[in-house]
C-alpha cells in the first residue's frame, strides 16, 4: 500500500507482526495457509491487529461501525433483545466481538429504559487490554450499569438462555483463499523472505477440498480463473452456539450476501478487503497488524451452519428493514425537534443507517433461534429467508 505514513510506534508493531509470523512460517516448513495469515494478523497476542493497542474504532480508528455512528443501531437491537428476554422471563445478553464497548452500553441503556434488563450482560473477549477498553467505556456512558456486565473467555456452559448478538464479527473471522487454475482447486498460501511476505499457490488441504466441492454444489461450476474465499470456522463456531443455547436467540449483523451472490461469475475476484487509517485497499500481506483484513460474510454458509447445529432460522433481512421493525421510527419522533442540532444529528445518521447507497442494503442481519413461540419482530416486514 503506497503513501501510508507509520508513526515510529506503528513501525515497531509491523515488525513484532512479521517475526511471529516469520516465526510461524518457519515452523510450518516455509509457508502457512491463508487462513492462519489472516488468524496471526488479527489475533496473535501482542501482535495482532485487534489485540495490539492500538485504536481501532471510531472516527479516529480505521474503520466506523453502526454502534459507533449512532445510538440508535443499538437502541434497535436492544429492543429485539428485550423482545426474547420478555418471552424467555428473564436470561442473559451475550455480546461476541464487542469493540470499544460502545454498543454494550448503549444497548444496556436502552434495555434499563424498557425495564428489561438482562440478568447479566456477557462479553466474550480474549484480549485484556480491548477488556480494559470496554470497561472504560461502559463506565463513561452508563457507569451505573457496569455491575451487570461481566467479562467471560470461554462460551457459556449448556443450558444457558438469552440473547447472543454480533455486529461485524463474522466478517473478521479467517478464511482460506481459493481458485480455480486449469479447472482445478488451487489454495493460497503465505511464504516469507529477505523481500517480505509472498503469495504461493498450491494444492488444497483435504478439508478444504472436500468444502470445495460442497461449494460448487450448492452455488454451480465455477470458472476457471476464479478467485474467492470460504470461511471453513463458521461450522465449528456455529456448533459452539448450538451446544450451549438451550433457549433464545442469536441475532447477527455483517456485509455479506447469499451464496449465489457472494459466488456470482462477476464477483470472481473475491471479496477480501483491508482497511487502514479509513482507507480501503485488496493488499492483505501489506501492512500485516497494523490494517484490518475481512471478508464478506456467505449468510447462506451461515444459516446452514446454524440449521447444522440444531438451531432455526428465525428470519434473515437487510439494516434498514430490522432497524425499522424493532421501533426506529418511535426511536426518531421521541427526539425533541427544538433541539435543532441533535434532530439534525440524528436524521443524518438515520440516513447513513438505513440508506440503500450507506449501510441500509450492504448490510444484513441473521437470526438463529431455538425454543421460541414468538416471530422475531426485526424481521416481520421483510424476511428474506427463502433466497438463502
Amino acid at each position: 500500500m503506497q503513501n501510508v505514513f507509520l508513526h515510529p510506534e506503528q513501525r515497531a508493531q509491523l515488525q513484532r507482526t512479521m517475526q511471529v509470523l516469520a516465526e510461524q512460517i518457519e515452523q510450518s516448513k516455509g509457508q502457512i495457509s491463508f487462513d492462519r495469515f489472516m488468524e496471526i494478523a488479527l489475533y496473535a497476542p501482542g501482535a495482532g491487529y485487534y489485540v495490539n493497542g492500538a485504536h481501532k474504532f471510531g472516527a479516529e480508528g480505521d474503520f466506523v461501525t453502526a454502534p459507533e455512528l449512532s445510538p440508535m443501531f443499538s437502541h434497535c437491537l436492544a429492543n429485539q433483545c428485550a423482545q426474547v428476554l420478555g418471552e424467555l422471563g428473564g436470561g442473559d445478553v451475550l455480546e461476541f466481538g464487542a469493540g470499544s464497548g460502545v454498543m454494550a452500553a448503549q444497548m444496556l441503556l436502552r434495555l434499563q429504559h424498557l425495564r428489561c434488563l438482562p440478568q447479566h450482560y456477557l462479553i466474550l473477549e480474549l484480549s485484556a487490554e480491548l477488556q480494559d477498553r470496554q470497561r472504560q467505556t461502559i463506565q463513561r456512558i452508563a457507569p451505573e450499569l457496569l455491575s451487570v456486565v461481566t467479562w467471560i473467555e470461554a462460551p457459556p456452559e449448556a443450558g444457558w438462555q438469552g440473547v447472543v448478538v454480533a455486529n461485524e464479527v463474522l466478517d473478521a473471522m479467517p478464511v482460506h483463499v481459493f481458485r480455480r487454475a486449469d479447472m482445478h482447486w488451487q489454495q493460497l498460501f503465505v511464504t516469507v523472505d529477505v523481500d517480505g511476505l509472498h503469495e504461493l499457490w498450491s494444492d488444497p488441504a483435504a478439508d478444504l477440498r472436500v468444502a470445495l466441492e460442497n461449494l460448487q454444489q450448492r452455488v454451480g461450476q465455477l470458472a476457471d480463473g476464479y478467485r474467492s474465499e470460504i470461511n471453513l470456522r463458521l461450522q465449528g463456531w456455529m456448533q459452539t452456539l448450538g451446544g450451549f443455547l438451550s433457549r433464545g436467540a442469536v441475532i447477527l449483523v455483517d456485509y455479506g450476501y447469499t451464496g449465489a451472490e457472494y459466488y456470482h461469475p462477476e464477483r470472481r475476484c473475491g471479496t477480501l478487503i483491508c482497511h487502514l487509517q479509513h482507507r480501503a485497499h485488496d493488499d492483505p500481506l501489506a501492512l500485516p497488524g497494523l490494517q484490518d483484513i475481512t471478508a464478506n460474510v456467505d449468510f447462506s454458509a451461515v444459516a446452514h451452519a446454524g440449521l447444522d447445529a440444531g438451531l432455526e432460522l428465525a428470519g434473515y433481512t437487510t439494516q434498514a428493514h430490522f432497524l425499522i421493525d424493532n421501533g426506529l421510527d418511535v426511536l426518531m419522533s421521541g427526539i425533541d425537534i427544538s433541539d435543532v442540532e441533535l434532530h439534525m444529528q440524528r436524521i443524518q445518521e438515520l440516513k447513513q443507517l438505513t440508506l440503500p447507497t450507506e449501510m441500509g442494503e450492504r448490510f444484513k442481519v441473521i437470526g438463529l433461534q431455538r425454543g421460541l413461540q414468538q416471530s422475531l419482530q426485526g424481521f416481520r416486514s421483510r424476511d428474506l429467508r427463502a433466497y438463502l
